[in-house]
Order: C-alpha cells, then sequence, then structure tokens
C-alpha cells in the first residue's frame, strides 16, 4: 500500500481528548498503509482562543509596547491541560511540560525583543508562528510513543532553502521534493510534521494565508507522488463537502465526489473546502484528496478527483457569499471606446479593490467587492470616469457544476428558481470556464435563494 498523508487542523487537535482521537485514527490507519500526519497548532472550539491567534495577538501587544503576559499564558494552559490528559506515562508528561516551558521561554524572549525594537519583519513573524504548530506536533509524536508507536517530529520550520527573494509555482515544485525526503516514514516510523513551513520569502501568511497547513501537506504529497502516495487526506469537523451549507439548508447532503475545478470555484465563492493552491498542487500529481471528519472517522468522506465531466451532472452544489458590495460606473463615453475598460480597472488596482465578478452593458460596468471600504476610496477617481452607485449589504448566489456546460437551460431553471421564491436578482455572472452562474442577491435573500436553487436541482422531486 502507498503512502496516506494525513492532515488535522486546529480543533481536530484542540484538547487532550482530541489528541486522543487522532491518535486513534493514525494508529487505525497504519495498520493499512503507512502515515504521514500533519498538524495544525492547537486551537479550541472558540478560534480566537487558538493558538495562531494567541501568537498573533502577543506580537501585537510587543509591537504596541503593551504586556504579552495574558496570550501566552493562555497559550501554555491550553498545552498543559492536553499534555495531562493526552499522555499517560509520567515521565513522557513531564517531558512534555519541560519541552513546552523551554518553547514558552524563548517565545517570551523573543516578544521582548520586538517589544524593544517596536518592529516586527514578515521573517519574525513567520519564526513567531512556527512556535503553534511546533508544540502541537511535539505533542500528537508524544501521545502516540505513550501508545508504544514510533512517532518521529518533523520540524519544517527552516526547511526552505535561503536566498530566494520571491516565492512562483517554481518555487513550491521545488520544495516538494525536499519535504518528500524529509517526511518519508523510515524503518517504519510515523512522521508528524509541522504544518508551519517557512520561512518564505515575504511571510507565509502573506504569500499562502491561514491555509497554510492545508498546503503543506499538499507539498509532501505531491512530492512523493503518485504511485508512492495514494492519498491526502484533510481531517476536519464535517463528513465532507455538502450540495450545500447544511447549516442553511438543512436538506444538503455528502457529495461522494467532485473535481478540482468545481471544489475551487465553491470555495471561492463562500464554501470553506480546500485553498485552490493546495489542490493544484495535489490533483496535478495524479493524488486524491480526501475530506474526512475527525469525529465520524468511519464516514467515506469526500473524494476530490478528475473524472469524466461528459458524465457529470449539471449541478453539483450551491454556495453564498455574504458581505458583498455592488458598485457601478454609468457613462456614454464606455460606448464604442476604445481603453474605458482599462481605465476603470486601473483605479481599482491603485485603490486594491478585489472584484469577485464582472457584468458590463454598453454604457456601464457593474462590480462586486467584498471589502465596502476599498470601493469609497476609490469612489472619487471613478466619478472622473462616469456616475457611481454603490449597494451595501449584498450576497453572491452561486451554482456550480461541470455538467453545466452540456445542460440545456440551467440558467432558466435557476432564475425561475428564484423568481418562484421572490427573490430578486439585481446581477448576473457566468464564469468563462462555463461550470459556474452567479448572481447578486440583498444579504437577507441569501439563505431562501439557497435553499430554493438546492430544492430544485440537488433535491429528488
Amino acid at each position: 500500500m502507498g503512502i496516506i498523508v494525513q492532515k488535522f487542523g486546529g480543533t481536530s487537535v484542540g484538547s487532550g481528548d482530541r489528541l486522543r482521537m487522532v491518535a486513534d485514527i493514525i494508529e487505525n490507519s497504519r495498520k493499512r498503509s503507512p502515515i504521514i500526519a500533519v498538524v495544525s497548532a492547537m486551537s479550541p472550539t472558540r478560534k480566537a482562543e487558538g493558538t495562531t491567534n494567541l501568537l498573533l495577538e502577543a506580537s501585537q501587544l510587543a509591537l504596541e509596547g503593551e504586556p504579552f503576559a495574558g496570550p501566552l499564558s493562555r497559550i501554555e494552559a491550553l498545552h498543559l491541560a492536553a499534555i495531562e490528559v493526552a499522555i499517560s506515562n509520567r515521565d513522557l508528561r513531564r517531558e512534555m511540560q519541560d519541552a513546552l516551558e523551554d518553547e514558552l521561554n524563548r517565545l517570551h524572549s523573543f516578544l521582548e525583543a520586538i517589544e524593544v525594537i517596536r518592529e516586527l519583519s514578515a521573517r519574525s513573524e513567520d519564526v513567531l508562528l512556527s512556535t503553534g504548530e511546533r508544540l502541537s506536533a511535539t505533542l500528537l509524536a508524544a501521545t502516540l510513543r505513550d501508545r508504544g508507536l514510533p512517532a518521529r517530529l518533523v520540524d519544517l520550520t527552516y526547511a526552505v532553502p535561503e536566498g530566494r527573494r520571491s516565492v512562483d509555482p517554481l518555487f513550491f515544485r521545488g520544495l516538494q521534493p525536499r519535504f518528500a525526503e524529509l517526511c518519508r516514514p523510515q524503518d517504519e516510523d510515523i512522521p508528524i510534521v509541522t504544518g508551519f513551513f517557512g520561512l518564505v520569502p515575504g511571510g507565509l501568511l502573506n504569500s499562502i494565508g491561514r491555509g497554510y497547513t492545508d498546503f503543506t501537506a499538499a507539498l509532501v504529497a505531491a512530492g512523493l507522488g503518485y504511485g508512492e502516495a495514494d492519498e491526502m487526506q484533510v481531517w476536519k469537523e464535517v463528513d465532507g463537502i455538502f450540495t450545500a451549507d447544511p447549516r442553511r439548508v438543512p436538506t444538503a447532503r455528502v457529495l461522494p465526489s467532485i473535481s478540482p475545478i468545481e471544489a475551487s470555484e465553491l470555495t471561492y465563492f463562500g464554501s470553506e473546502v480546500l485553498h485552490p493552491f493546495t489542490m493544484e498542487r495535489v490533483t496535478s500529481a495524479r493524488i486524491p484528496i480526501r475530506i474526512k471528519n475527525t469525529f465520524n472517522p468511519d464516514g467515506p468522506g469526500t473524494v476530490i478527483l478528475e473524472g469524466d465531466p461528459e458524465r457529470a451532472v449539471p449541478v453539483t452544489a450551491v454556495t453564498a457569499k455574504s458581505g458583498i458590495t455592488i458598485f457601478s460606473v454609468l457613462s456614454n463615453r464606455m460606448y464604442n471606446a476604445y481603453g474605458f475598460l482599462s481605465r476603470v480597472f486601473n483605479v481599482l488596482n491603485d485603490h486594491g479593490v478585489v472584484v469577485d465578478l464582472v457584468s458590463t452593458s454598453e454604457v456601464s460596468i457593474s462590480c462586486t467587492a467584498e471589502r465596502a471600504e476599498t470601493v469609497y476610496a476609490a469612489r472619487s477617481d471613478l466619478e472622473q470616469l462616469g456616475d457611481v452607485s454603490i449597494l451595501e449589504d449584498r450576497a453572491i448566489l452561486a451554482m456550480v457544476g461541470r455538467g453545466m456546460k452540456y445542460a440545456v437551460g440551467t440558467a432558466g431553471k435557476m432564475f425561475s428558481a428564484l423568481a418562484g421564491a421572490g427573490i430578486n436578482i439585481e446581477m448576473i455572472s457566468q464564469g468563462a470556464s462555463e461550470i459556474n452562474i452567479s448572481c447578486v442577491v440583498t444579504n437577507d435573500q441569501a439563505e431562501p435563494g439557497l435553499r430554493a436553487i438546492h430544492a430544485a436541482f440537488l433535491e429528488q422531486p
């Protein structure tokens, strides 16, 4: 059997009981295949109390010259409580307590230096954040050793070669074989890998975002390659990817499989699936990604894998992205004018306006953006081009499916379903890939809209 790369998020390892659950999963999985486990920093149910958030809070306090002992105390309490529950061997427990104390002492000294110089570079932030994953990986490895399993800590904090000035796809492809070599099981051991890797030019948070642990697992799996790695598993608190958010659409069901491009579209338009960078690395190596539930390990989950698009159903899932702002520029100068759209987007670029959807006519352009403040900052410059209107508190409804391009009447059925639910559509856009139809409605109509589309396409008549 090939290697399975398992990634466990912060809430999956967020307490002593949960660490033991993860250890059960690894122990049982290891009976069938060699395992590499990649872990995030510990995070209890409340995300604000997660280790990464507490580290960022402490660094901000140090930067402002304020006392930072509070966040460090909460980090210490979280990990000490987990050690007491997860590890029964007294000597190993003492070893972990000492390791925690050493790590926190180094962290305290580092924060004191930040407090003195009042500066936090991207590299320094990376060094700071690496503490969280190092603590959780060390503790999970100890939890497995407590059971007599040969777990080995793999710390990727300094695994990135020095000298790179920027990051790009070539940079990440170069990391894949290096990570695979560092993380490959040796003598049937179980590598427990820090989800943080760095130090990346410009900072890991800036380059990847908070999904960097998923990306680490993806680099490891892609580095092993098709044939050596059987699967990458992402363990979360849900049974898989749903046809819609089950909190908003009670009839939503778990999808057995989904294509990478569909999963990317769902992620972009509001569903928490996987970072597109993650899917790109793994699926390009032809390795399946499986989403599993830590609290329901026997469930099949959802597999992200390429399939035959001509056999795909028209609609796979529907999602919503709330808190959107629409802005429109109306100008007769746009008609038959060369370069008008270029001038609009130059203004948006100057003000850092990130656009989701675009819709145009002969004399107007309408766009959506997540951050209303950037739109208002760009307003005066946009008014040099035409009349500007801004509407806040909107939501994007997105319907995704690879079979959509082969099905006649899909858009008409979607709009009829929304009309039947009394929902007014303010803007329409179809993706160039022809697997996504999106429309904009008011925030309060997003949930009824989701349910109407889901009922029309994804529920049995």
